[in-house]
């Protein structure tokens, strides 16, 4: 145990969850979970209702609201992803071992799934910190600057299309990692264990799909609006479509490859 803190109740001794491994655990847990909601709900926020809601705005108006709203939600979001990224970590530190996260964990179904979405959810923290904040930062400076009577800025557009297509990968990714999170305890347990070939070959596919989704999403092959590779960023539907159909893609690969208990 962590702390052992006692007290007595009807005069028994007994010992308050909330300081066990156990009951640390499920902080973290609880704590981990609230910060990925409000990763995500942000991430989605951006996606289905900003863009397609900023352009629908005059240029003034939307400049404004870049200046207002978007530079205090980028606030929550990155460090959402930053407090979700960390309590995951924390987890897994803590959990570590043959009674936890040891190898017969990550070699059952439910690691697969697990590990499956903590490779995504890196990414996507990644892309948070690294592209997303960075080339914001610039369409938003730009924004004001062009409210203040300023100049705009040659690189805006640019920027905002490099923090565009690294903000539609992760909301593909987005669904899965929810898949992972919720289904490794809830329903990933009622599948089979997977042969090693099987669970080889499903860890290949999964890196092969991050790698080259998210080399496509940085634009190394590419990223004018229209072309084959870049449909997926171009609306929100697309992205909305593609997630999804990702997390149906890991679905039936359980279904067909490992069956039900």
């Amino acid at each position: 145990m962590l702390v052992s803190a006692h007290f007595n109740r009807l005069g028994k001794e007994t010992n308050m969850v909330l300081f066990s491994k156990d009951g640390f655990t499920g902080e973290l847990r609880i704590a981990h979970v609230i910060f990925a909601v409000m990763w995500m709900g942000l991430l989605w926020f951006f996606n289905f209702v900003q863009t397609p809601g900023y352009a629908e705005m005059d240029p003034a108006a939307r400049n404004n609201a870049f200046d207002k709203v978007t530079w205090r939600a980028l606030w929550w979001f990155r460090w959402a992803a930053m407090a979700t990224f960390a309590s995951g970590l924390l987890i897994l530190a803590v959990n570590m071992g043959d009674d936890g996260y040891g190898s017969a964990f990550w070699k059952s179904p439910s690691g697969g799934v697990l590990a499956t979405a903590i490779v995504f959810s890196t990414i996507m923290a990644a892309n948070v910190w690294m592209v997303i904040w960075p080339n914001q930062q610039i369409v938003i400076a730009n924004a004001r600057a062009v409210a203040a009577g300023g100049e705009a800025n040659p690189e805006a557009p640019k920027a905002a299309r490099r923090g565009a297509m690294a903000s539609r990968q992760n909301t593909i990714f987005s669904f899965t990692v929810f898949l992972g999170m919720v289904g490794a305890q809830h329903f990933f347990p009622l599948f089979e264990q997977a042969e090693g070939g099987v669970r080889t070959l499903f860890y290949i596919l999964m890196i092969a799909v991050a790698v080259v989704m998210e080399l496509n999403a940085l634009g190394k092959f590419g990223t004018e609006v229209g072309k084959p590779n870049t449909k997926i960023y171009d609306t929100h539907q697309a992205a909305l479509y593609t997630g999804l159909g990702l997390m149906v893609f890991v679905w039936l690969f359980y279904e067909i490859f490992l069956g039900k208990a």
